[in-house]
C-alpha cells in the first residue's frame, strides 16, 4: 500500500486532541457540539454547509465525517455535489475578485 500522510483512521482519533491540552480542548468539543444542534438551521444544512466548507479547506478528515454525516442526516447525492459546487464557485470567485487588486495596480502604473 502507498504511504501517504493521510490516514483515515486518524479521523478516528479526532477526540484525542484533549491529551495534550484537556481544557482548551474540551471547550472546542462543547462549541463544536453546540454549532451543530439544530437551530435556525436544520442539523442537516448544517452537515452541508460543513461539507461544503471541508471541500474549500480541503480537509480529507472533514471530508469523510461530513459526507458520511450528511448521508445519515437524509441528504442525496445531487445535494451533496450541489453544495461542493457553491464552495467551489465561492472559492473562485474570491480568487476572481482579487483581480481588481491587479487592475488597480495596471491602471495606477500605465496611466
Amino acid at each position: 500500500m502507498k504511504e501517504t500522510y493521510y490516514n483515515r483512521e486518524d479521523l478516528g482519533k479526532f477526540g484525542n486532541i484533549t491529551e495534550f491540552q484537556k481544557e482548551m480542548g474540551e471547550k472546542f468539543f462543547d462549541y463544536y457540539g453546540t454549532v451543530f444542534e439544530p437551530g435556525a438551521l436544520s442539523a442537516r444544512e448544517k452537515s452541508l454547509i460543513a461539507l461544503a466548507v471541508a471541500h474549500a479547506v480541503q480537509c480529507p478528515y472533514c471530508i469523510d465525517a461530513y459526507t458520511a454525516d450528511s448521508l445519515k442526516k437524509g441528504s442525496d447525492e445531487e445535494q451533496m455535489m450541489e453544495a461542493i459546487h457553491v464552495a467551489a464557485a465561492i472559492r473562485g470567485g474570491a480568487s476572481l475578485v482579487h483581480g481588481t487588486q491587479m487592475m488597480n495596480q495596471v491602471k495606477d502604473k500605465m496611466m
